[in-house]
Order: structure tokens, then C-alpha cells, then sequence
């Protein structure tokens, strides 16, 4: 796989097309839902792969996979294979609406592991390290297939479900763990109490911080934060249990890389037509390593920039600058100027502030939105004058009382929605 980071884009692509060929050669004779959905042209991608047939393909989403699974219980038409074959369990997260079951063969498993290891190498993880896991082992896939990841590659694992936040600071100073995985709001938040506790994060040893499950760790302001207060480099990692781990942070951390050598990459605009180099679009993803639950052309909703295929650190895989910009559906419209979440939180984390919100509200005909963070009054006014200039849209901004807003382990969920 790492050959195929660096391959020219010909060689990579005849890859690509070699893999899909023998998903599809695989999956599309046991496999009902995507055999009805891609069709004869499907059928004729198996025999004789090519990229006109491959876009000839349709797109799908995560509704179409909800209702096929909604309408054939427990599992859908979408597992590949009958039940008894599969040996892993998640489900999605439910924040963008109901969980789905998603099921992995020993195979597909082992398949997921790999794609972190791509992850792992971009950040420079070896076999020396001891990598902590900061998150509680529920049926989210969170960072399940991280640890299996970290095994593989032969590095001390360490989880820590069911601890609490400073039982979990103390386990890495007794494990001398030198890696933390976790959401970025979690790893700010474990910085917030080992501040409040006196201790100093810095000197316990952890060099790298891996994040997923957010946007986040590629914004510079928030991974500034993360920096300074372990002392280490952190990294962005994006994934989803529907399709696999995709895509990682190189030693530039400028963005993601999406893994080319185990998934098909496309970006496309609202009508699928797809984007140019520096255009903004809907990450598409076909995953080519998990014949048990495959996804093919499938919207992930995920808005990023069409970045090409040039980095500094030699890849020439497709390059996202600034990781994933947010949800398609979290796009809000605030007195006609487009805001995505994530640029607010830019703004928010270059300030002394705590956690924080964004509440949607509607006054007459108008959307507004409102900020409250846990600062003091000047802060929030400073932070206030800060969103006008840089969004071109006056944002109010309220200062609430420290540790009022709720902390998260897994993905925050930041947005509170009142317009009703």
C-alpha cells in the first residue's frame, strides 16, 4: 500500500481498477442490494473494468442504505454474506439521523486495520510507542479499528473504557504512554482538567495526538491548542463506519490525504458533476478492500476542497486542505452569508475560551445564530468583533459560567438548534 501513496496517478488507478473489479466480481452475485442498484453496468465493471462504465454508476447515500436495512430487518439486503460469517458488530453514530448496523467479516476487519496503518505510518507511529485510547468501547466504531490498527503494527495498546477523565491522565503518566487517541474536544477537554489539577501535560511523554470522529484537528487554531498544551504533534485522521478509514494527516498537516490505494475518491457538487482543483464539493467514496459491506459511489456528506494530488511530503494521493469542512447538512445560511461550523470554531479557538456553542434561532423571517462560550464578558466581546470581521456577518455572542456547557468523549455536538 505505501508504494501506491507515492505511484503515478496511471499506476494507481489501474490499482484501483483491478481492486474494484474484484469487489464487484465478489460481492455482486451474493449481494442483493447492490446487485439491483448498479445493475448491468454493475455486472459489466466486474467483467471489464473502465472508468466510463465506473461513472455511469449511480450515487448512493446513507438514507437509501438506512431504508434497505429498514425495510429488510435485522440486517438489510446490504451484508454481503449470511450473518454467521461476520465476526464484528458497530453501529453509526446516529448523529445525522438513525443508527444503521454496519457488520465486518474477519476479512473486512483485517482490512480496516491495514487502512490505519496508513494512518499510523503518515504519523510517524512505530512499534516503540504506547498508544492510549481515550474513549469508551461501545457499539460506535470510534476508535475500534484503531486498536486494531495499533496491534498490528505491533505498539502497546492501552484503552481506558469506562475511566473517567482524570483516572485516564493518570494511566498515561503510569503507562508512559507516548500516543493519545481521541476526538479533539475530548483531548481539550482532558487538557482542561489536568490544568485545573496542576498537572503538566508536557512533561508526561506523549508525542503524538490522532484525532477522528470531528473536524477539528486539521483547523491550525485548534491543533495550536492541542500542541501546546501536550507538546506533541497532532494529527487528523477521517472515517466512517459505513465506509472504512479513509483518509489521514501527513507530516505537512496542512489537510487530509484521502487513501487512494483502498478507496476510489471523488468530489462532486450538488447535481454530482464533479469539481475542479480548489472547488469545494461532497466527498464520494467507494471503498475496494470490504467485499462483506461494500459501498459504492456513496455521498458521504461530507463537504471538502478538491485540493489535487501535490504535497510536500511526496503523496500523490487526492489532498482535502483543512480536513473536512463540515457536514453538507450543517451549513447554515445566517443573514444570506454561508457559515459552516468548523470556521467558527477557528475563530473560537484562537481565544481564551473554555467550551462552546452555537445556538440556531430564528427571528421572523431571518436565521440568527448565537455563540456562548465559557469566557469572561471582555473575551466574548472581543471574540464577538472577531466572528463580524472575519464571517462579514454579526454573530451575537454571549460569555456563560465555566464548565456550564457539556463535555463530550465522542463527537461533540455543538449545535443547538432552536428555531422551532
Amino acid at each position: 500500500m505505501a508504494s501506491i501513496e507515492r505511484a503515478p496517478p496511471e499506476d494507481r488507478a489501474a490499482h484501483q481498477l483491478e481492486r474494484l473489479s474484484a469487489l464487484l466480481g465478489e460481492a455482486l452475485p451474493r449481494n442483493a442490494f447492490w446487485k439491483e442498484r448498479l445493475g448491468a453496468a454493475g455486472a459489466a465493471l466486474a467483467r471489464e473494468p473502465g472508468w466510463d462504465l465506473f461513472r455511469s454508476l449511480p450515487f448512493t447515500g446513507k438514507a437509501e442504505l438506512v431504508a434497505d436495512q429498514q425495510a429488510h430487518p435485522p440486517l438489510g439486503r446490504i451484508a454481503t454474506y449470511p450473518r454467521e460469517r461476520y465476526v464484528a458488530f458497530h453501529q453509526t453514530s446516529g448523529t445525522h439521523g438513525r443508527p444503521m448496523a454496519v457488520l465486518d467479516t474477519e476479512e473486512s476487519w483485517s482490512w480496516w486495520a491495514e487502512c490505519w496503518g496508513a494512518v499510523y505510518r503518515a504519523a510517524g507511529v512505530t512499534a516503540a510507542d504506547r498508544v492510549l485510547f481515550a474513549f469508551g468501547f461501545g457499539p460506535f466504531i470510534g476508535f475500534w479499528s484503531a486498536f486494531a490498527g495499533a496491534r498490528r503494527l505491533g505498539a502497546l495498546t492501552i484503552p481506558t473504557g469506562g475511566m473517567d477523565v482524570k483516572q485516564r491522565l493518570r494511566l498515561i503518566a503510569d503507562t508512559e504512554a507516548t500516543v493519545l487517541l481521541a476526538t479533539v474536544t475530548y483531548a481539550l477537554h482532558l487538557a482542561e482538567v489536568a490544568r485545573e489539577a496542576g498537572v503538566d501535560l508536557r512533561a508526561l511523554g506523549i508525542r503524538r495526538t490522532i484525532h477522528a470522529g470531528e473536524p477539528g484537528a486539521s483547523i491550525p487554531s485548534v491543533r495550536a491548542r492541542v500542541e501546546e498544551a501536550y507538546g506533541a504533534q497532532c494529527f487528523d485522521h477521517a472515517g466512517a463506519t459505513e465506509v472504512g478509514a479513509h483518509a489521514f494527516s501527513c507530516s505537512a498537516r496542512d489537510g487530509l490525504h484521502v487513501n487512494e490505494a483502498e478507496f476510489v475518491a471523488e468530489v462532486v457538487d450538488a447535481s454530482g458533476a464533479p469539481v475542479g482543483e480548489g472547488q469545494t464539493g461532497e466527498l464520494v467514496l467507494t471503498n475496494l478492500g470490504r467485499a462483506g459491506w461494500p459501498v459504492v459511489r456513496y455521498r458521504t456528506g461530507d463537504l471538502v476542497v478538491n485540493g489535487g494530488q501535490r504535497c510536500a511530503c511526496g503523496r500523490t494521493m487526492l489532498k482535502l486542505p483543512g480536513g473536512i469542512l463540515g457536514r453538507a447538512d450543517d451549513l447554515m445560511i445566517v443573514r444570506g452569508v454561508n457559515v459552516y461550523p468548523t470556521a467558527v470554531e477557528a475563530i473560537v479557538r484562537g481565544f481564551d475560551v473554555g467550551e462552546f456553542r452555537m445556538v440556531r434561532l430564528r427571528r421572523g423571517e431571518l436565521e440568527e445564530l448565537r455563540v456562548d462560550a465559557e469566557a469572561s464578558q471582555e473575551t466574548a466581546r472581543a471574540l464577538a468583533e472577531e466572528l463580524r470581521l472575519r464571517l462579514a456577518v454579526r454573530i451575537e455572542t454571549r460569555a456563560v459560567p465555566a464548565g456550564s456547557l457539556p463535555r463530550f468523549e465522542l463527537k461533540a455536538r455543538r449545535i443547538l438548534d432552536e428555531r422551532s
